[in-house]
């Protein structure tokens, strides 16, 4: 009752927590309905909106700074993957019952932190009480050059298929958190798979070689094999996927190696938030050395075909590998 009663309200609740986030002059200081954004001369502005929810996205239990950095991180990493850069947000905040000023501040803190590291302002949103666990919803706002955004359609036969860092960290975190898989072969890497899952690595710093070079490209949300579908669907075009070339770090590979189901998490699970991209052959060496100079590994997993359908995953001896799923549905 003592908690409830030093709760602030949804305007004081704004204007102590939120409006410290609201820097940029477009966000009028968060006093008005809206924002007034002016969108740089030259520039084609990019939205996005990927929304998280407890029990969904993240564990009720997670740390307020974490949920903060997830659900901002995973949209600026579909800016980053359509070679955006961040210049704004828009937070909907629906907060459950038993929120309290002590989560809320650690909430804005970890918001905080993150727009420092990205460079992007909080510009406007909402604040309502949930009817059941934690929601949010974040619409971020990029901007690229006219007519330079990279979608997920346009990939062409011959184009090399590259993924940034490393693929199945965060669904094998997943299944730590879950208890479906044992964790001993990992070892001391166990923390960073949790992390993996619990903090998404956004590759801004690639967005430029993305928007330059690739042919197409899209954010691997969920699943590998499964977001690669959806950039060959889009395009009229297959693919195979070499499946030992796929990037993996050490804890991976060393559950790999002890439970044969960690391959099908690698491939098919989601929450990896890395770049796929397709890149035509002349330009794939300007790609390697732009991502090497930005300090963002990429690995050459495939090759894009003419003929339409499904990626065809192969192993290291050309056996087609059937998956039972190719993603994680949210649903």
């Amino acid at each position: 009752m003592a908690e409830d009663a030093a709760r602030p309200g949804e305007f004081d609740l704004i204007a102590r927590y939120l409006r410290p986030l609201a820097d940029d002059p477009a966000a009028l200081n968060l006093t008005d309905d809206a924002a007034a954004f002016v969108p740089p001369p030259g520039q084609t502005l990019v939205l996005t909106k990927d929304m998280v929810a407890a029990g969904v996205h993240f564990f009720p239990d997670d740390p307020a700074v974490s949920i903060a950095r997830k659900a901002l991180r995973v949209n600026l990493s579909d800016l980053a993957a359509k070679g955006a850069r961040p210049v704004g947000y828009l937070l909907g905040l629906a907060l459950p019952g038993d929120w309290t000023p002590a989560w809320m501040a650690d909430f804005a803190a970890g918001l905080a932190g993150d727009q420092s590291a990205y460079g992007i302002p909080l510009l406007g949103g909402d604040t309502v009480r949930a009817a059941g666990g934690l929601t949010l919803s974040i619409t971020a706002i990029g901007a690229v050059p006219d007519g330079g955004m990279v979608r997920r359609a346009g990939a062409r036969a011959g184009d090399a298929l590259y993924v940034s860092g490393t693929i199945g960290d965060a669904a094998l975190g997943l299944r730590l958190r879950l208890g479906t898989i044992d964790g001993t072969a990992a070892g001391e890497g166990k923390a960073h798979l949790l992390d993996r899952y619990l903090h998404p690595r956004p590759r801004l710093a690639l967005a430029e070689a993305v928007r330059l070079h690739a042919h197409a490209a899209l954010d691997v949300s969920d699943g590998l094999v499964g977001d690669l579908g959806h950039m060959l669907k889009a395009s009229g075009v297959g693919a195979r996927l070499e499946a030992d070339r796929v990037p993996l770090s050490d804890a991976a590979r060393a559950l790999v190696g002890a439970d044969p189901s960690a391959l099908v998490s690698i491939l098919s699970g989601g929450d990896d938030y890395e770049i796929l991209a397709a890149v035509p052959p002349d330009r794939a060496a300007a790609f390697e050395a732009e991502a090497g100079a930005v300090g963002v590994p990429v690995t050459r997993i495939g090759t894009i075909l003419a003929e339409p359908g499904p990626p065809q995953v192969v192993d290291g001896e050309g056996r087609i590998i059937h998956l039972a799923r190719a993603s994680h549905d949210h649903f």
